[in-house]
C-alpha cells in the first residue's frame, strides 16, 4: 500500500510519512536509510546539526533509487543564520548530500532573543527558493509568537513548521494556526520518545489507552501513534535503526482508528513538553559549528 502524499501551499507533493535520523550516529546512518528506502519510505528527514547528512547522502546513492523518487529534507542550524551565512549553510548541506536540490528546506529553531538574524536566513531561503534550489521552504520549532513574527516579515509563507507532537504533548493552538495559514504540521519526536530523553517515569509506549487501542486492531502502541498522525493530517518522521522497527513504522496504512479512538488518543494531552523550549535557544548555549565538509 502506497504511502500517502500531502500537497504543501507551493503545490510541491511530500510524503505524510518520512524517514528521520536524528541522534542515529553516522556510522549507522547509511545502512538505515538504505534500509528505509527498500521499505518504502521516500522522505529522508536529516539536519545539518545532526551530523550525517553526507552517511544520507551515501545512502542516497547506494539504494538505486532515481533521485527524483526521494524526497530529501535538512535544516539549517543556528550558527548559519543570517543572509550569506544561510546560503552558505545551504551549499554546505546540499555538498554532503551529494543533491544539486534539497526538497524541502528548514530553518531549525527560531533565535527568539536575535530575531534579526533568523529574519534574514528566511529570506535567503526565499532566494533559494526563487533559484529552485530548493523546492520548498519552512521552519522547525517555532511558536505561535516567533512565527506570526515570521509571517509579517517575509514573502513566502513557511510550507511545513516542524514541531514536536505526540500524545502527551499536541500544540494543538500552533497546529490550528498552521491551517490558518496553510503550513503543513510535521511531528518529530511522533511516538514520543523524547519523553524518555528528558527522563520522563510515562511513556507513551505503554500507555493504557494506546495499548488497549493497539490490541483492538492487532498494532503495535507505535504504529496506533503514527495512524493518528497520519488520520489528523500531519506529516511524521519515525526514526530507528532497526529493520525490523523500520518496517513496523511502515505498516500503518492497512486499518483506521475510529472517531473515539481518535478522541482518546486526543485526550492524553499533558501539555508537558519533552524537548528544549525553542525560546530558551541560543547561540551561547546551543552553539554548534557546522563544518564545511
Amino acid at each position: 500500500m502506497p504511502i500517502p502524499t500531502i500537497a504543501l501551499n507551493n503545490g510541491v507533493i511530500m510524503p505524510g510519512l518520512g524517514f528521520g535520523v536524528f541522534q542515529t550516529p553516522p556510522a549507522e546512518t547509511a545502512a538505515a536509510v538504505v534500509e528505509a528506502l527498500r521499505q518504502g519510505y521516500r522522505l529522508i528527514d536529516t539536519a545539518a546539526s545532526y551530523g550525517n547528512e553526507r552517511d544520507v547522502g551515501a545512502a542516497l546513492r547506494a539504494s538505486g533509487l532515481p533521485r527524483h523518487e526521494i524526497f530529501v529534507e535538512t535544516k539549517i542550524w543556528i550558527n548559519d543564520y543570517g543572509y550569506d551565512e544561510t546560503l552558505h549553510g545551504f551549499d554546505k548541506s546540499a555538498g554532503k548530500l551529494g543533491v544539486d536540490q534539497i526538497d524541502l528546506l528548514l530553518l531549525h529553531q527560531p533565535l527568539t532573543a536575535d530575531f534579526g538574524r533568523t529574519l534574514a536566513a528566511y529570506r535567503a531561503l526565499q532566494v533559494l527558493l526563487g533559484q529552485g534550489r530548493v523546492r520548498a521552504i519552512g521552519v522547525s520549532n517555532f511558536m505561535p509568537a516567533d512565527l506570526e513574527r515570521l509571517l509579517q516579515a517575509v514573502q513566502v509563507v513557511p510550507a511545513v513548521n516542524q514541531i514536536e507532537v505526540h500524545p502527551y504533548f499536541q500544540q494543538r493552538e500552533l497546529q490550528a494556526m498552521h491551517a490558518r495559514h496553510g503550513i503543513r504540521t510535521q511531528a518529530w519526536s511522533p511516538i514520543g520518545g523524547i519523553t524518555f530523553y528528558r527522563g520522563s517515569s510515562k511513556s507513551t509506549l505503554e500507555d493504557p489507552t494506546i495499548l488497549s487501542i493497539a490490541q483492538a486492531h492487532g498494532k503495535t502502541a507505535a504504529q496506533v501513534m503514527l495512524r493518528w498522525h497520519l488520520q489528523e493530517g500531519r506529516a511524521v518522521i519515525p526514526k530507528s535503526v532497526k529493520p525490523s522497527r523500520i518496517a513496523e513504522n511502515a505498516a500503518i496504512l492497512d486499518f483506521d482508528l475510529t472517531a473515539a479512538e481518535v478522541a482518546g488518543i486526543d485526550a492524553l494531552e499533558t501539555g508537558q513538553r519533552g524537548g528544549p523550549d525553542p525560546a530558551l535557544v541560543t547561540l551561547e548555549n546551543f552553539s554548534r559549528i557546522i563544518p564545511e565538509a
